[in-house]
C-alpha cells in the first residue's frame, strides 16, 4: 500500500524561499507507514523559518508562524554582563555587522559584549536591506514572541562550557515568563545541548522538562544517557535502523520511549529516504527539498537555507 505525501513544498513549507511564495506542492508516492505512526509531520523552524529571514531573529519567528509552523528552534549564549540572547555563532560576525561597529574588539565573540552593545548591532542586512532593522533578540523577546504568536520552543545551550552556570539562568528566564508552567512545559518546551553535562544539569534542577543531547553516543553508552535524556538527536548521516532502534528500545526519565530526533536532511531524496530515519524519529532539513532553490546565502561555508521538519 501507498500514500501520496508533499514534499518539502509542503511539509517542510518553511525551507522554500527567501520572502517569495511558496511553488505548488510537489509529490511522489511513498510507502505507506503502519497505521500507530501518524502520517503528518510536524515542522520545526531552524533558527526560525531562516529561508524567509535571519536566522534567530524575530522576524524568522514571525515569518514561521506566517508559514503555520509551530516549532521554533534556538540557540541561546550569555552575553558579558549576563544576559542571555539568541544568536548561533560563538562570535557575531557571520551574523551582524559587528566588525564595522566594534572594529577594535577582535575575535568579536558574544561573551565579550553587553547586551546594549550587542542591541546596537544590525543582524538582519547580511540576509537582506529589508532586515536592517533586525537585532539580536533577547531570550526574554524570543519567549515573549513565541508567546504572542503561540508558538512551541526547542531551545539548544550553545558552547555551555563557556557559559557556566547558564542552565540556571535560562531556567530562571523561563520560569519568569511562564514558560515552566505545567502546560508549557507537557507541551511546548525542548531543551538541548551538545554538552552532556549541560543537559544532566538541566534535568536535575527540573526533572519535569524535556531535554534532548545532540550528538551520536556509542550504543554500549546509550542507557546512560536515558538516565537524564529524553531523546538522543544526531546528525542523520551517523545513524542507521539499528541505532534507531536501540535508541528506542530504552526508556526515558519520564517513563517514555527515548526518541530519536535527527538533522541536518539537505536534499529531496533524504528528505524522502533519511529525513525519516529508519525506525522512526525527527529530522531536520536545511535546504529546499522540492521545487526551485531559493536564492542561498552562506552558512559555516556551504549554500545553506536553515530550516527543519520533525516527524513524531
Amino acid at each position: 500500500m501507498s500514500v501520496r505525501i508533499a514534499t518539502a513544498a509542503t511539509a517542510a513549507a518553511a525551507v522554500l524561499g527567501v520572502g517569495g511564495l511558496l511553488p505548488p506542492a510537489q509529490t511522489q508516492t511513498v510507502e505507506a507507514r503502519p497505521p500507530d505512526r501518524p502520517a503528518s509531520p510536524v515542522v520545526l523552524a531552524h533558527r526560525g523559518a531562516s529561508g524567509y529571514a535571519p536566522e534567530n531573529t524575530l522576524a524568522a519567528v514571525d515569518a514561521a508562524k506566517t508559514l503555520g509552523i509551530d516549532w521554533v528552534e534556538n540557540d541561546v549564549q550569555r552575553t558579558k554582563d549576563g544576559v542571555l540572547v539568541v544568536v548561533h555563532d560563538t562570535d557575531l560576525k557571520r551574523t551582524t555587522d559587528v566588525e564595522e561597529v566594534f572594529p577594535d574588539r577582535a575575535p568579536w565573540a558574544v561573551k565579550d559584549f553587553t547586551a546594549a552593545e550587542i542591541a546596537k548591532l544590525d543582524a538582519g542586512s547580511w540576509f537582506g536591506e529589508r532586515f536592517a532593522e533586525a537585532r539580536v533578540p533577547t531570550l526574554t523577546q524570543f519567549l515573549h514572541r513565541l508567546e504572542r504568536n503561540r508558538q512551541k520552543l526547542l531551545l539548544e545551550i550553545k558552547s555551555p562550557a563557556t557559559y557556566p552556570g547558564i542552565e540556571r539562568d535560562i531556567l530562571r528566564v523561563l520560569r519568569k515568563e511562564g514558560w515552566l508552567d505545567p502546560s508549557h512545559v507537557r507541551n511546548r518546551l525542548v531543551i538541548q545541548s551538545f554538552g552532556a553535562d549541560s543537559i544532566k544539569e538541566v534535568h536535575a534542577l527540573r526533572p519535569d522538562v524535556t531535554t534532548g543531547f545532540l550528538g551520536t553516543p556509542e550504543v554500549a553508552d546509550l542507557p546512560s544517557y536515558a538516565a537524564f535524556t529524553d531523546q538522543i538527536n544526531p546528525s542523520y548521516k551517523t545513524i542507521g535502523a539499528d541505532y534507531v532502534a536501540a535508541v528506542q528500545r530504552l526508556k526515558s526519565p519520564h517513563g517514555k520511549r527515548l526518541r530519536v530526533n535527527t538533522w541536518t536532511v539537505d536534499t529531496a531524496a533524504d528528505a524522502a529516504k533519511g529525513g525519516r530515519p529508519p525506525g522512526g524519529g525527527r529530522a531536520h532539513p536545511t535546504t529546499p527539498a522540492g521545487g526551485a532553490a531559493p536564492p542561498p546565502f552562506l552558512y559555516g561555508g556551504a549554500q545553506t537555507v536553515r530550516t527543519g521538519v520533525l516527524r513524531p
